[in-house]
Formats: structure tokens, C-alpha cells, sequence
């Protein structure tokens, strides 16, 4: 086969470092031999068009981005949100870099169905007016504004969200291209956009926990109107936005009314016992016992030593079994996991309404088979 000649080398390093990865990785894992990537960098021609083709998904670009002359300029090939986010955390990992700029993709995508679609009942973001309140105002302000109930877990909370014309998507649990990988500190990021907000949610263990990276997210995007990724130690972080962020959190997901259901007296005298102890306070609003703690803690109901033990009791390492995959008899449901209803709804739609191809539509849900594609639309219209 023909080789390109004018595959710019420049270009190509530059992809390696910005991804992290040696020329002899890059080629591992796009599937090219290392010899022909070694004479695009000398000048050669290397590379046929199927090969280029690779280079190019693997790193995310389109095949044009590598026959261009000239340097790259990360201004156009990054948006701000990306450059936030990277700038918060220069340690972020390749693999997280690459998940970001797939995110903003799929946004994208969704703004333009959205667009085609015109559909008055798909939610448009307006977010509440904040300003002057203090943060317990503002998360009763809010949880009002996402029409929550007394008794939610993580897909109801995602559901609020999403109808308020947010993105929320949620990591795979196993490995793939839309994992945060187990030993990640990540635990989620937000893209602010005043169109249409996103909201990546690290999946883990437990599903409470989910909750509240979600809504420290949401705190990012409608108290300071910005991006944000978050690892650990910024969820137990006393300082500046990452502050503001917890609290928030923590008072939308456990208002003041809610403590009142907790009896003191009942509290047992070892940490070990405090997620029984409120078991049925988890289990109604969807957080974690370390949440509600915390909230007993900032009233002045638990102190800091009682706090402490708890911490110190749950973070004893536990075997957790890691996924190693998803059900191939659920695989149709999956992009709805990861992308959220409201995505996965709208490019249903826009198949429907023939705007876009089945093969397109396989493409946006994580190129699901064609039988899948068919089978996730009967299970949304409940066959």
C-alpha cells in the first residue's frame, strides 16, 4: 500500500507528550510497528492511510490534525475546561486527560442533537441565583431547585440533575476507555459550560458515595461557576472552593430537619458500630454514614475524637472484588450507565427522527452493536 508522505512528525511527537507515552507505547497500543512511526519522525514516509487512521483514533484526533504544517497550538486543540482542569492537577494521568477530552466530545455531540432535535421538552440549564447566600441557603436553594424528596439514592439524585439540563455521567466500573482506573485518586470532575454543564462521577463500591462527589461537583459548577476535578484530599479539604464545595454537599444531602430523626443517646460507644447505627438514615437519603457524621459533627452532635475513630475504622483496607466486565445480556444498557438518560434519550430521538444513521447512533452509545442499539430502544419504549 501507498505510504503518506506528508505526516508531520512534529505533530505526532507532540501527541506523545502531551498523552505521556513513548514513541514504542504509542505504537503498542495504537497497533502499528514501532519502525514505521520511527520514519514518520525522521521524515519517511511511514504510515499508509488505514495506519494514520489509527494513530489518529488512539490519540483522539481527527487524520487531518497530523498532515497539517507547522507546530501544534494548544489553545485550539484544548479547550479552557481542559486547561483548568489540567492546570488544578498537572499530575493528571494520560488516561484521565484522554477521558476528559472524550467527555467534551460526547457534550458536544449532544449539543448538536439537541440543536437538529429542537425539542421544547429537552432540559435547558438555568441555574438558581446564589448570590448573597450562605451555604446552607444555597443547598436548600438548590435542593428546591432539584425537586428532591426525603427519601433518594445516587440515580434519583443523577435524575435531578439531569433534568436540570445537566450531564452526569459515571465511570465503568471495569476497564475500558470510560473507566477511572480503581487506584485513581479521582473521584470526579466538572466541566463548566453555560449551555450544558458536565458532571463525571467516579463509579465505586458503594453507590453512596457516589452521591456526594455528584454533589460536590454540582457546588463547583453553581457556586463558582467553574471547572473542577477532584481527587481524596479535596473532599476533606477546610480550604477555599474545595471548603465551600464539601459543605454544600453535605447540607443538600443532609439538611438541618434531617438530623433531627438521629437520637444521640442511641449512638454506640465504638466507631464500628456507627454505620448501623444509622443505617436507616443512609439508606433513605443515599449517602454514606461518613456524611451524616460529618453533619453531626458541624452541629456540634459528634466530636472530632468520635469522628476520627470512625475514619480510622473505615479506612482498614477491604477486599473489593473488581469487575472484570459487563454482562453481555445487559450490554444495551450500559451506555445509559455511563452517559446518563438524558443522553442516551436524546440520541434515540435524533435516530427516530432520521437525523442521524443506526451506524451513527451505535457510534455516540460506546459503538454498541446494531443488535444492542435495537434492543436498548425496546427497552426504553418498555417492550
Amino acid at each position: 500500500m501507498e505510504r503518506i508522505q506528508s505526516i508531520n512528525p512534529e505533530r505526532l511527537a507532540w501527541c506523545c507528550a502531551d498523552r505521556g507515552v513513548t514513541l514504542a507505547q504509542c505504537a503498542a497500543e495504537a497497533g502499528i510497528a514501532a519502525a514505521n512511526l520511527e520514519k514518520v519522525m525522521a521524515g519517511e514516509p511511514g504510515l499508509t492511510f488505514n495506519q494514520l487512521r489509527k494513530l489518529a483514533d488512539f490519540f483522539g484526533r481527527g487524520v487531518l490534525f497530523f498532515l497539517e504544517p507547522g507546530p501544534v497550538d494548544e489553545a485550539q486543540v484544548h479547550t479552557p475546561q481542559f486547561r483548568t482542569l489540567a492546570n488544578q492537577k498537572p499530575e493528571l494521568s494520560a488516561r484521565i486527560k484522554a477521558l476528559i477530552e472524550r467527555v467534551e466530545k460526547q457534550r458536544a455531540i449532544f449539543l448538536s442533537l439537541r440543536e437538529e432535535l429542537d425539542d421544547a421538552n429537552l432540559p435547558r440549564f438555568a441555574p438558581p441565583d446564589l448570590a448573597g447566600l450562605d451555604l446552607p441557603a444555597a443547598a436548600r436553594t438548590v435542593r428546591q431547585w432539584l425537586g428532591l424528596r426525603d427519601t433518594n439514592d445516587f440515580e434519583t439524585y443523577r435524575l435531578a440533575v439531569e433534568a436540570r439540563g445537566l450531564l452526569v455521567f459515571q465511570s465503568n466500573g471495569y476497564n475500558g476507555k470510560w473507566q477511572i482506573a480503581k487506584e485513581s485518586p479521582i473521584l470526579g470532575f466538572s466541566l463548566y459550560d453555560p449551555e450544558c454543564p458536565v458532571i463525571v462521577v467516579k463509579k465505586q463500591p458503594g453507590e453512596s458515595r457516589q452521591s456526594f462527589t455528584l454533589m460536590h461537583e454540582l457546588g463547583h459548577l453553581l457556586l463558582h461557576k467553574t471547572s473542577s476535578i477532584d481527587d481524596d484530599r479535596d473532599m476533606y479539604s477546610h480550604e477555599g472552593m474545595e471548603r465551600e464545595a464539601n459543605a454544600f454537599a453535605g447540607h443538600l444531602l443532609v439538611p438541618d430537619a434531617f438530623l433531627k430523626s438521629i437520637h444521640d443517646a442511641e449512638r454506640p460507644a465504638e466507631a464500628a458500630g456507627f454505620d448501623d447505627w444509622l443505617a436507616e438514615q443512609r439508606k433513605a437519603w443515599g449517602v454514606s454514614g461518613e456524611v451524616i457524621l460529618l453533619r453531626l459533627l458541624d452541629v456540634g452532635r459528634l466530636s472530632r475524637r468520635d469522628y476520627d475513630a470512625y475514619r480510622a475504622w473505615r479506612d482498614q483496607p477491604v477486599l473489593v472484588k473488581e469487575e472484570v466486565g459487563g454482562s453481555r445480556a445487559y450490554r444495551h444498557r450500559e451506555p445509559k450507565h455511563v452517559f446518563g438518560d438524558t443522553f442516551v434519550r436524546t440520541v434515540l430521538d435524533a435516530l427516530n427522527a432520521r437525523h442521524i444513521t443506526l451506524a451513527k447512533a451505535s457510534t455516540y452509545l460506546d459503538n454498541l452493536k446494531i443488535k444492542d442499539v435495537h434492543q436498548l430502544e425496546r427497552f426504553y419504549a418498555g417492550v
